[in-house]
């Protein structure tokens, strides 16, 4: 009896600590193990945050599983809770979500206003959307904007290649090709589509036409670097062409570049290097020149999803959660000079400038979102949210963006040039 006596007595005698949040009128926990008033309350009243019949057993249960702990030991504990960010007080008042809610996505939230998950496909700081482009079927595997066209054209594993008027922004043409487009790019007037055991080109200024044979299997990653085309397949081949007799075809099969042993998932150019990304977990670096393998980097834990070359750095990103910053040493090779790491597997990476011309990462991850991070200090400038996952992301003139997720969606972004909280 003088046990629980004296633990009642610092429950609610001058150790008792009142509740910060029910001070800033923010609580709502019933109930809760601190005070909602200013000073403590006789320890004969039985108060445990209300007067209902379950206050009553909620200190009852308290004080038989006390088992013998003073109220300081307690109180402390819950306050090192709150500084770490963890258990039931940190859940309860954790800052602002920076998740869309999933509910309303579907449309059937019911939380409204009072929700803590976004209502917006967006947020972040100095852009907003244009246009939504909505006919594709299935999943966008490629955004081109060939030079001097005013046109917009999206590639989809619904098997067709739709022209957009960038304008309008209604579609003006489509072209079935009757299989899967797996990959596609533009350079110059060119737009290249990889697709199952072939790449065609197709010029949309003189509106010529050619299939390139070469990958074997799905072409699942296309570059143009030093006038030569390279396509990278799932046999772990990179089929290389250039030019070529113009009255038969402007693109001659001159090489196939073998190193890797599983996919080859994605490509880059930077300076006279070619630099491949595979599901066997590493990096190869070619010389365009000579189209020799001059190292490999080992340095992911899991495929190899994007590759980008900026400035003198490049940039690699994985199913293994993280964004590798790779440069150049005195030795020549690369290493490593920072690491990202995200809560989930990274699908791409992109690159543009903001109206400020400070360097914007756009990292797409199998969460279905895209961050975008200001370089080099990768601090988060916004978050861009989809229904399915993004695999395609575009830079495009003017401060334009563009993402295509795993819907069949087109979304069409852009720069502001005044930035500004972004809402959806």
């Amino acid at each position: 009896m003088d046990i629980k006596a004296a633990r009642r007595t610092e429950r609610f005698g001058a150790r008792a600590i009142t509740c910060v949040y029910w001070q800033a009128g923010k609580c709502n926990r019933n109930p809760c193990s601190f005070l909602h008033r200013e000073t403590p309350i006789p320890p004969n009243t039985g108060y445990c945050n209300g007067n209902s019949t379950y206050s009553h057993k909620c200190m009852k249960k308290r004080h038989s599983s006390s088992n013998n702990k003073s109220s300081p030991k307690h109180n402390s504990k819950n306050v090192f809770i709150r500084k770490m960010g963890g258990g039931s007080l940190a859940r309860d008042y954790q800052k602002p979500s920076q998740s869309i809610c999933r509910y309303w996505v579907n449309g059937n939230c019911v939380r409204g206003e009072h929700c803590r998950d976004l209502h917006s496909w967006f947020y972040g700081d100095g852009f907003s959307t244009l246009a939504k482009l909505r006919e594709h079927k299935k999943v966008i595997t490629g955004i081109a904007l060939p030079a001097g066209s005013d046109k917009l054209y999206s590639g989809s594993t619904d098997g067709t290649i739709r022209t957009w008027d960038c304008h309008t922004g209604k579609c003006v043409n489509v072209v079935n090709l009757g299989a899967e487009v797996i990959s596609m790019i533009s350079e110059g007037p060119w737009i290249f589509i990889g697709l199952r055991n072939a790449v065609k080109a197709w010029n949309v200024q003189a509106a010529l036409e050619f299939t390139l044979d070469g990958p074997k299997g799905r072409a699942l990653s296309i570059i143009v670097g030093s006038e030569t085309l390279f396509a990278g397949d799932e046999d772990g081949v990179i089929s290389a062409w250039r030019g070529g007799s113009e009255s038969i075809s402007p693109f001659k099969l001159v090489a196939s570049l073998n190193g890797h042993t599983s996919d080859v998932v994605c490509l880059a150019v930077g300076g006279k290097m070619l630099y491949s990304g595979s599901m066997d977990h590493s990096i190869k670096v070619w010389d365009m020149d000579t189209l020799d393998c001059k190292m490999t980097l080992s340095g992911h834990a899991d495929t190899v999803t994007s590759l980008i070359c900026w400035d003198s750095y490049l940039l690699s990103s994985s199913f293994d959660c993280t964004v590798k910053v790779w440069v150049a040493t005195e030795e020549g090779s690369l290493k490593v000079t920072y690491t990202h790491r995200e809560e989930n597997g990274v699908l791409a990476l992109c690159g543009m400038t903001d109206v400020d011309a400070k360097p914007i990462l756009f990292c797409s991850c199998l969460d279905n979102s895209v961050r975008l991070y200001e370089l080099p200090s990768f601090s988060e400038r916004g978050r861009l949210f989809a229904r399915r996952e993004v695999r395609s992301l575009e830079i495009g003139p003017g401060g334009l963006f563009f993402t295509g997720d795993g819907t069949g969606l087109v979304m069409v972004w852009k720069w502001l040039d005044e930035p500004k909280v972004a809402s959806s």
